[in-house]
């Protein structure tokens, strides 16, 4: 599916409504072209890690630097080429290596176990801001110097303000972005645990399911709720706390009414996305889904907070991490006694998270599909044809 350069600028308006949809915009534009990666990585997750389907270590080792360094340079990349070409996507890629190297550290369990020996943030959220920044003031700098180079330095200068200007901006991501990143993810953790201390736990879905779309999963998960949960399995044998985050419910929920709801161009490429994620536990396979339409986060908010009231009112819980958060993994460390809440509980929660998505989506009515164009690709081609019709006048 091809994907515009500048999507957000199709969004016309001033009011919150038309800022969410720019915001939006501008996320998917950077994340959707890279969809193809996020499978690749779901394929070798899911396949290699201890708990894949065929585990082999050597080939796991790819797990952690494709998802710590791959992905947020390809969306970086993305964003700056959104914004000024070829060469905006090159200093995005350089500018988002020093909030990536800023924040690599090996995840761990409480007891100092590393759960993913390549880790750290994920700085997709990073990648987010210094793609396009970046990629902006080598344009500012490049419109600047327009017409003003002798003849024969034209490449020397190219070259080095993007050199230039990409250590600058690596060294920003680094000093700036990555700590800002890191208060953002403490800030979450922090509010999680407030919820559960506070016996509110369907509420920490509104924390927990705009944090994984934002790629702070594995800081909420392994950073807060393991450590928790692990010490009540200490005392009762089994914790709830593992199945907040790693429920597959919602985000399957979310797909399957992309499958049957949404825009006809992606409904293709749903149902591998939903193998992926509940079987394979994949969560990140649905994130730019959610990205590309946001408001379709209060479905999995709702779909979280139901599978929580469920797993509460039967009183189930996990005796370890569901290590990725499918469903083969829930039924692996599942509490004796305890499968039908749980199942139960993953069953409510696709169950509201596709009925809310549907909704959403006036359950197909209206698609914003038009002769196989997504809203986005149909504004551009209206705005072509109106640009085509005013030069002909002109002329």
């Amino acid at each position: 599916m091809a994907m515009p350069d500048a999507l957000a600028s199709n969004v016309q308006g001033s009011g919150v409504r038309a800022r969410v949809q720019r915001f939006g915009g501008y996320l998917s534009g950077m994340v959707m072209p890279n969809i193809g990666a996020f499978i690749a990585f779901g394929f070798i997750t899911a396949l290699f890690i201890p708990d894949g389907w065929t585990p082999n270590a050597d080939l796991a080792e790819m797990v952690g630097p494709m998802i710590v360094v791959l992905i947020p340079t390809l969306v970086a990349y993305t964003g700056g080429k959104m914004v000024h070409g070829q060469r905006g996507a090159v200093i995005g890629a350089v500018s988002v290596f020093g909030a990536i190297v800023a924040g690599a550290d090996p995840v761990r369990l409480a007891d100092g176990t590393p759960v993913l020996p390549f880790g750290g943030q994920v700085m997709i959220l990073g990648a987010f801001v210094l793609g396009p920044l970046s990629a902006y003031l080598l344009k500012l700098f490049d419109n600047l110097v327009a017409g003003k180079v002798k003849a024969g330095f034209e490449m020397l200068i190219d070259n080095f303000s993007i050199g230039i200007l990409g250590a600058v901006m690596a060294i920003f991501g680094y000093k700036v972005i990555e700590p800002i990143v890191g208060w953002i993810t403490d800030r979450l953790g922090d509010g999680v645990e407030t919820l559960v201390n506070h016996s509110m736990l369907p509420l920490a879905s509104v924390i927990i399911e705009p944090a994984k779309v934002l790629f702070l999963n594995n800081a909420i998960n392994h950073g807060v709720l393991t450590p928790l949960g692990a010490a009540e399995v200490q005392d009762q044998g089994k914790s709830i706390l593992f199945m907040l985050e790693a429920n597959p419910g919602p985000g399957a929920g979310l797909l399957l009414a992309y499958m049957f709801f949404g825009p006809r161009s992606l409904r293709p490429t749903v149902p591998a996305a939903l193998i992926i994620q509940f079987f394979g536990g994949i969560h990140e396979i649905y994130f730019p889904y959610v990205l590309m339409r946001p408001k379709t986060i209060l479905a999995t908010i709702a779909g979280g907070a139901s599978g929580i009231a469920i797993f509460q009112a039967f009183d189930v819980g996990l005796t370890g991490p569901a290590a990725p958060g499918s469903f083969i993994a829930f039924m692996g460390v599942t509490a004796k006694g305890d499968y039908f809440g749980v199942i139960l509980g993953i069953l409510v929660a696709a169950t509201v998270s596709f009925l809310v998505t549907g909704a959403l989506f006036r359950f197909g009515h209206g698609s914003d599909d038009v002769g196989g164009m997504t809203d986005i690709e149909m504004t551009k081609a209206e705005e072509s044809v109106s640009a085509t019709k005013a030069q002909g006048k002109v002329g």
